[in-house]
C-alpha cells in the first residue's frame, strides 16, 4: 500500500514538473511572439499556454498536502525558463543591427562582408586615437553568431555592439524582408 502511495505522488510530481515545463516554455515563447508583433500566433499560443497552466496548478492546488508537488511546480517553472529560452534561440526569430568599429580604416573589410551577403553602411568616424572605420550591419539573427566569427578573422580587435531594431523602411533590405 505504501509502495502504491510512493509511486503514485513519484508520478503526480512528474507529472506536475512536465507540465510545468511546457506551460512556462509556451510562455516564454508567446512573449517573444507578442514583443515579435505576431499577435495571432501569440494568441492561438496563449490558448494552448492557459490550458496547461490551469491543469498544472490545479494539480498542485489538490495535492497541497505532499509538499515534492510543490517542489516539482517549482522547479518545472525554472526549467521551463531555461527550455524555453533554449527554444528561442533555436528559433532565432527576427534581424539585428550590429555596429562594428574598426580600429584602423580597412575599406577592404566592409567589402569582404558585402561579398558575403551582409548589408553594410560604412562611414569614417573618429574615436579618442584617431580615425576608426564604422560600419552598420542589418542581419538575421539565424546569421549572428556567423557575422560576429567573420569580423574577428577580418579584424581580431574590432569593437562590436548588436541591438535589435524594432522597424524597417527603406533600403535593399525591407525589400528581401518581404520576400
Amino acid at each position: 500500500m505504501m509502495e502504491s502511495f510512493l509511486e503514485n505522488a513519484w508520478s503526480l510530481a512528474g507529472v506536475i514538473f512536465t507540465i510545468n515545463i511546457v506551460y512556462v516554455s509556451l510562455f516564454t515563447l508567446r512573449m517573444i511572439f507578442t514583443l515579435k508583433g505576431q499577435r495571432y500566433f501569440a494568441g492561438v499560443l496563449g490558448i494552448f499556454e492557459i490550458l496547461i497552466y490551469v491543469v498544472g496548478l490545479g494539480l498542485v492546488l489538490d495535492n497541497l498536502d505532499n509538499v515534492f508537488n510543490l517542489m516539482a511546480y517549482a522547479i518545472g517553472f525554472g526549467t521551463g525558463v531555461i527550455v524555453g529560452m533554449k527554444i528561442e534561440e533555436k528559433l532565432a526569430l527576427g534581424y539585428i543591427t550590429v555596429n562594428v568599429i574598426t580600429k584602423e580604416y580597412e575599406p577592404d573589410i566592409p567589402n569582404a562582408l558585402r561579398n558575403k551577403g551582409y548589408g553594410v553602411t560604412n562611414w569614417v568616424a573618429y574615436g579618442r586615437e584617431g580615425e576608426r572605420l564604422m560600419m552598420e550591419i542589418l542581419t538575421s539573427r539565424k546569421s549572428e553568431s556567423d557575422l560576429y566569427s567573420t569580423v574577428k578573422k577580418l579584424d581580431p580587435k574590432a569593437f562590436i555592439i548588436s541591438h535589435e531594431p524594432k522597424a524597417f523602411f527603406g533600403g535593399f533590405w525591407v525589400k528581401g524582408i518581404r520576400r
